[in-house]
């Protein structure tokens, strides 16, 4: 039987990077996977395919409505979905290429098979062709990540009624895509085909979209989508979703409890995502779960069985791939007896439409909640130069520190390339920063991230300069 000092199951970004510092701290270190491909969820059909198509339906937009402003005049544009869901792939195939050399690169066994315990020193591993064998580890590391959930009387065939995964590999452009939820992935795969020329209809059962993040930033994002011709039916419960033929009926009831029925040809079901623990038998290594089906852990992502840990999505907590990634890294600097530490406030949160948005710290609303004493500053991107220059003038920089002290509490970004620019508040915030700290440093000219520089400056009860 072959032995390990540290195995993860699951080889998305948080199990990967577990294994990959694992293996640079002098652990023996395997990896199982059950899926032919590594990476999980983020690059196979998630994060990584998801920007490749938003980006290539951002190049088709500019190309159709924004080339002409800047003098390149060319015939008219044509969408082919084919050739774009092949670049996709060509992309996810370099990245989890780039997995595998990781891999190897580092000396990790890589078991190609479905992990599950049979004991909590023991795993099996069960291949495609049936054949197994049982490993066994000293430590293990639960990185199965997420699925995506639905509800309960929402059929899905996977191919009108479809999931993020179905969203990426469509082989023709909807003429209507109704989406239910109004999340990051409902918005970003909205995003994809309402450039390409479909009619999207977000439908949400909140009174906003986005409704993790600030609320200036919902507000500010609801106008820019409605503007590019995305329609919403907010405070709105799906009650039921039926397929005849090529033709999807979504029926709901609005806010005032009248029934509401819209129809399309298809219907993208983005209601968030469970934690994934099928097939792990975790009860034969006595791992308990919590009442919504995550893994429990304690503060040191340890398991009530001492040598599993767990990570990612399938734990409490947000379900982002760098939230996975820093937990990866924790768990590995633990068994190597060294002390790391997450923040956890100081996760940001991104939605890759266009304009961008990205928050991180507190929100307004969770501040006013929790009774802290606050001022805050913003700054329109359209009052930058390098804004007008590139015609990205939708968007603002919002900052929120204390009102006593100036500390930064908070920074939330809509506009291009918000994605990069919350970097600066995450540092700034790590460091504990003030407003002033950010407005007195210097800012390249012209850049966006001027932005952030003069909410700061507003935030500390200074004029923006440039407003």
């Amino acid at each position: 039987m072959s032995q390990f000092d540290v195995t993860v199951i699951g080889s998305g970004p948080g199990g990967y990077v577990a294994a990959i510092r694992a293996a640079q701290l002098g652990f023996k270190t395997a990896i199982i996977e059950k899926y032919s491909t590594l990476g999980g969820t983020c690059l196979n059909v998630g994060c990584i395919p998801s920007k490749a198509l938003l980006d290539s339906s951002e190049h088709f937009e500019n190309a159709k409505h924004n080339f002409a402003g800047h003098g390149i005049i060319i015939n008219e544009p044509q969408a082919d979905i084919a050739r774009m869901i092949e670049r996709k792939n060509e992309v996810v195939k370099q990245n989890t290429d780039g997995i595998n050399y990781l891999m190897s690169k580092n000396k990790i066994t890589v078991f190609e098979g479905l992990g599950s315990f049979e004991s909590a020193t023991q795993i099996k591993v069960t291949k495609n062709d049936g054949s197994s064998e049982t490993i066994e580890s000293k430590y293990t590391i639960i990185a199965t990540g997420s699925k995506p959930s639905s509800l309960p009387f929402i059929s899905l065939d996977k191919e009108r009624v479809i999931t993020s995964t179905e969203a990426l590999n469509l082989k023709e452009i909807p003429k209507h895509l109704v989406v239910i939820g109004g999340g990051v992935i409902g918005l970003e795969l909205g995003s994809v085909y309402l450039r390409l020329g479909a009619q999207v209809t977000v439908v949400e059962f909140m009174d906003k979209i986005i409704p993790g993040m600030d609320g200036a930033l919902s507000k500010e994002l609801t106008k820019v989508l409605k503007k590019q011709g995305m329609k919403f039916m907010l405070s709105t419960a799906v009650s039921a979703v039926e397929r005849n033929g090529d033709t999807v009926k979504i029926t709901a009831k609005d806010k005032k409890g009248e029934e509401v029925v819209v129809e399309g040809d298809y219907c993208l079901v983005s209601v968030g995502r469970r934690p994934y623990t099928d097939g792990l038998a975790l009860e034969k290594a006595g791992v308990e779960l919590d009442e919504r089906g995550r893994v429990k852990t304690n503060d040191h992502l340890q398991t009530n069985v001492a040598n599993i840990y767990a990570i990612g999505d399938v734990i409490k907590g947000a379900m982002l791939a760098h939230k996975a990634e820093e937990e990866g890294v924790l768990v590995a600097e633990q068994l190597a007896g060294q002390k790391p530490h997450i923040n956890y406030n100081l996760i940001p949160g991104v939605v890759y439409t266009w304009p961008e948005v990205a928050g991180v710290g507190k929100t307004e609303e969770q501040l006013k909640e929790e009774g802290v004493a606050y001022k805050v500053g913003s700054f329109p991107m359209r009052a930058l130069g390098r804004s007008r220059a590139s015609g990205d003038i939708d968007g603002l920089v919002k900052i929120i520190a204390d009102e006593k002290t100036d500390e930064v509490l908070g920074m939330h970004i809509i506009g291009a390339r918000a994605a990069d620019l919350i970097a600066e508040g995450v540092i700034a915030m790590e460091f504990r920063a003030s407003a002033e700290d950010i407005a007195r440093s210097s800012h390249a000219h012209p850049t966006y991230a001027e932005a952030i520089k003069e909410a700061a400056l507003d935030a500390t009860g200074k004029r923006p300069i440039h407003m």
